[in-house]
C-alpha cells in the first residue's frame, strides 16, 4: 500500500471503531447493568418501574459500620495504605476464613480489593494468552469478559436444572484439555442460586490436583444460604490452598454494595502476581472504607442473620407467587437472592425482558446474558422488599395472562 492509500485508509476509518481495542470489542456490555440503566431511564420518564435487575440488597448498611468509616474520616485516615490493604482488616479476614471456611491461611494470604476487581486481578495474574478457563454456564455476566480481556478462552460447563444447576466433577472432567489453566466456581451461584455439595467440591479439588490447575472460587454469597445447607470452601480441602484463590466481599453480606470492598485469599506465589496488578491499577482499596469493613468483620453479626432471614422469607414469597404464573417454571434456589425461571414462548430472553418492561413495567434480566444455557430463562433478583415482590409478580401475572 502506498503512502497516499495508507493515509486515506486511516482517515476514512470510522474514528470511534478505530480507537477501541480489539480485546474490548470482543466483550459485551453487562446485561444486568444495561437493564438497570434502562429501568432508571424509564423511571425518569414517569414510568412506575419495579426493578428486579441488579443483586443489590435494599437494606441500609448497618450503623456501626457507617460510624466506623465516619470516625476514620474524622481521624484523618485518608492516606495511602500498602497495596494489600489495612493490616488489621487482613488479620480479621484471615481469622474468619480459618474459623468459618476452614481455610488454613494467614493474613499474608489476604488482599483487600473490590470483589469484581479481585476476579479481574486474579485472571490477569494467572491466565496466559490462549489458556482455557472452565466456568459454569449459566454464570455471572462478568466472568467471561475477564477471561477474554486477559487473552484466555472461556469454556462453558453447562449446568442443568435437574442437577440444581450445580457444577459437577463429571462435567468438569470432560472439558479438561492440555490448554486448561483454571476452574472457576461460584457457590452459592449467580444467577441460579445453586449450592455445591461437599462431594462436588471434593471431586473438583481432586481434578485440580490431578491436572495441576488453578481454582478461582467466588464465594461472595457464602453467608446467604438456606434450608440448613452448609457452605464449603474448596481451599479448605487438603492441598488446595496452594492452588486456589478464594474471593468474597462485603457487598451482599453487609449491604455494602456502594463501598466497593471485598477480598481474596491466595497462595503466596499467586498473591505476589495479583498484588502487582493491584499496585498498577487501583493501588489499594479506599482507605477509610476499610475501617468500616473492619467494623463489619469484628462487630456484631446479628445484622447478617436478620438480613439472611428476610432473604429466605422473600425467596419463599416469590416462589409461592410464581406458582400462579403458568408460563414460569422454576426450582427453589438454595442460596443467594435470585430466581431463574424458565418461561414458555418463542421470544428470546432479552426481547422478552424488554417486552415485560414495556408491558408490565417490571425490569428483569434476560437469561442469555448469563450464557447460552440461560436462554429461555429470566433472572429475577428478590433483593427488594416484599411489597415490590408482591406487586411486581402480580404485574407479570397480568401481562402474561
Amino acid at each position: 500500500m502506498n503512502t497516499i492509500a495508507l493515509y486515506w485508509s486511516c482517515v476514512c476509518r470510522p474514528l470511534a471503531i478505530w480507537m477501541i481495542s480489539e480485546r474490548v470489542k470482543k466483550v459485551q456490555e453487562s446485561g444486568t447493568m444495561k437493564m438497570k440503566e434502562l429501568a432508571g431511564q424509564k423511571k425518569k420518564e414517569g414510568k412506575k418501574i419495579i426493578s428486579f435487575t441488579v443483586g443489590e440488597p435494599d437494606f441500609d448498611t448497618p450503623k456501626h459500620i457507617v460510624e466506623a468509616a465516619k470516625k476514620a474520616l474524622d481521624d484523618g485516615k485518608t492516606r495511602y495504605l500498602d497495596a494489600p490493604g489495612l493490616p488489621e482488616l487482613r488479620e480479621a479476614i484471615a481469622k474468619q476464613a480459618k474459623e468459618y471456611n476452614g481455610i488454613p491461611c494467614e493474613s499474608s494470604n489476604v488482599l483487600v480489593t473490590p470483589t469484581k476487581q479481585a476476579i479481574f486481578e486474579t485472571v490477569m495474574a494467572t491466565v496466559n494468552e490462549g489458556e482455557e478457563v472452565i466456568m459454569p454456564d449459566p454464570a455471572w455476566v462478568t466472568y467471561e469478559p475477564c477471561v477474554v480481556l486477559a487473552g484466555g478462552k472461556a469454556v462453558p460447563c453447562v449446568t442443568k436444572e435437574e442437577d440444581q444447576w450445580r457444577v459437577t466433577p463429571e462435567a468438569v472432567a470432560e472439558l479438561i484439555t492440555p490448554k486448561t489453566k483454571m476452574i472457576l466456581l461460584n457457590s452459592p451461584s449467580n444467577p441460579c442460586g445453586a449450592v455445591e455439595t461437599h462431594a462436588d467440591i471434593k471431586g473438583i479439588a481432586d481434578l485440580a490436583k490431578d491436572h495441576n490447575l488453578v481454582v478461582l472460587s467466588d464465594e461472595v454469597y457464602e453467608k446467604i444460604i438456606f434450608d440448613g445447607l452448609k457452605h464449603y470452601s474448596i481451599a479448605a480441602e487438603p492441598g488446595m490452598l496452594d492452588r486456589t484463590v478464594t474471593i468474597s466481599g462485603f457487598s451482599k453480606t453487609f449491604a455494602m454494595t456502594g463501598w466497593r470492598l471485598g477480598w481474596l485469599i491466595a497462595p503466596k506465589p499467586i498473591f505476589k502476581g495479583i498484588n502487582k496488578v493491584q499496585q498498577h491499577s487501583i493501588t489499594h482499596a479506599t482507605s477509610f472504607a476499610q475501617y468500616g469493613a473492619l467494623a463489619a468483620m469484628t462487630g456484631p453479626q446479628d445484622c447478617v442473620a436478620q438480613m439472611v432471614k428476610e432473604f429466605g422469607e422473600r425467596r419463599d414469597l416469590i416462589m409461592k407467587l410464581m406458582k400462579d404464573i403458568p408460563s414460569f417454571k422454576c426450582d427453589t434456589p438454595k442460596g443467594a437472592f435470585y430466581v431463574f425461571p424458565r418461561y414458555e414462548g418463542k421470544m428470546g430472553s432479552e426481547e422478552f425482558a424488554l417486552y415485560l418492561m414495556d408491558k408490565a413495567e417490571v425490569a428483569v434480566t434476560g437469561g442469555a446474558a448469563f450464557g447460552r444455557s440461560g436462554e429461555q430463562h429470566l433472572r429475577i433478583s428478590y433483593a427488594t422488599n416484599k411489597k415490590n415482590i408482591q406487586d411486581g409478580m402480580e404485574r407479570l401475572k397480568k401481562a402474561l395472562a
